[in-house]
């Protein structure tokens, strides 16, 4: 017990020697060791990447999750370590409401048939949505929270153990400056040359440390990208099926200007946007990473094809039927264009194989 009071009535001394030293050097009243230019760049910059970190981390928080309650109940469910319940997305819930509201008026009413196909339709916006929100938060948030949680704190830590090395030896030599005695410089020089090899091994730890922090940068680049790759497959999925949703309506349009009252009612939109033939260029998309097309993809295929041109597969599509040809992600084929044809289909030929592809699923290549 008395060693513990001891060693508690040291560290208190330690503390308040400490304390008195910082307060003078704040107050211009004692000197104080300058940490060489590389060191404190280095640490100018680390705390620059912690601060624009916590600001990008907390935007794209905002920009996935605009809901203020949702975002705090994510925060609890991370910090109890517990899985969050399953939550429809925005749109999802938007599709099962129009759902809903069709069954109510009658699926086969002009109205409900259209608000079954808008449902469909948002239910798989939010599909899509729901990806997104999953893949940003594996390739993107979570890296960012782990820098902040784990490698800056132990950053913060060595610096703290460094400025606390530093006033130490800030306080050796202010007390070899007031030894007047032979044995009391003695001991002073003695305890300065301990503390500056103590600051010096200390100063060391936390340079290697923030040396690291380029790695960081190097990771965080990766994950960028990933976030925008996520994006990127969102957009176009978005973009897809709202031109799908876009056909459909038309033919609701086309189908109510008929002379014939049946024929208002919208097709299914399983049925005739996902499995009849040339309406449905998005039919069968792939989920894995490595088929998402990217914006560059999407915009090629948006060019005019004159003549006859190479093109790779961005992902798998089944052919719907005998005048279309079936692909896989990745492979090469040879494409061109005939008068009169819908300018979301191609051509394409492999080997002595031939028939219609949706232009979405290829980059045109030159």
């Amino acid at each position: 017990m008395d060693f513990n009071v001891k060693k508690l009535a040291s560290g208190a001394g330690v503390f308040f020697t400490r304390a008195v030293q910082f307060t003078e050097e704040k107050l211009g009243q004692a000197e104080k060791t300058e940490l060489d230019p590389h060191l404190e760049n280095l640490i100018t910059r680390a705390d620059s990447t912690k601060n624009w970190t916590e600001k990008i981390l907390r935007q794209t928080e905002v920009l996935l999750q605009p809901n203020p309650s949702a975002r705090i109940e994510e925060f609890i469910y991370d910090k109890l370590d517990k899985k969050l319940p399953s939550r429809m997305t925005n749109p999802e819930l938007l599709g099962q409401y129009m759902l809903e509201a069709a069954n109510d008026f009658g699926p086969g009413t002009p109205y409900g048939s259209t608000l079954i196909t808008v449902g469909e339709y948002q239910k798989r916006l939010g599909g899509a949505e729901r990806e997104l929100l999953q893949t940003s938060a594996a390739t993107f948030l979570t890296p960012l929270r782990n820098f902040l949680e784990g490698d800056w704190r132990t950053i913060s830590k060595e610096r703290r153990l460094m400025e606390n090395r530093r006033l130490d030896l800030d306080i050796c030599k202010a007390r070899l400056k007031k030894a007047k005695q032979a044995e009391a410089k003695a001991a002073a020089e003695h305890e300065l040359r301990v503390a500056q090899t103590e600051f010096d091994r200390q100063a060391e730890v936390t340079r290697l440390l923030l040396e690291g922090i380029s790695s960081t940068h190097l990771n965080h680049l990766r994950c960028l990208q990933d976030f925008a790759e996520a994006q990127a497959t969102y957009y176009a999925q978005c973009h897809h099926y709202m031109q799908e949703l876009q056909r459909e309506l038309n033919k609701c349009a086309n189908a109510a200007s008929t002379p014939h009252p049946t024929a208002a009612v919208c097709p299914d939109p399983v049925s005739s946007a996902f499995l009849s033939g040339p309406s449905s260029p998005g039919a069968t998309v792939s989920s894995s990473s490595s088929q998402r097309p990217s914006t560059l993809a999407m915009e090629q295929t948006q060019l005019p094809v004159t003549g006859t041109r190479k093109a790779k597969v961005l992902y798998d599509y089944d052919a719907h039927d005998a005048s279309e040809l079936s692909l896989l992600a990745d492979e090469l084929i040879t494409v061109h264009t005939v008068p009169g044809m819908d300018p979301d289909w191609l051509i394409g030929e492999r080997g002595n194989q031939k028939g219609k592809v949706p232009v979405t699923y290829l980059e045109l290549l030159s």
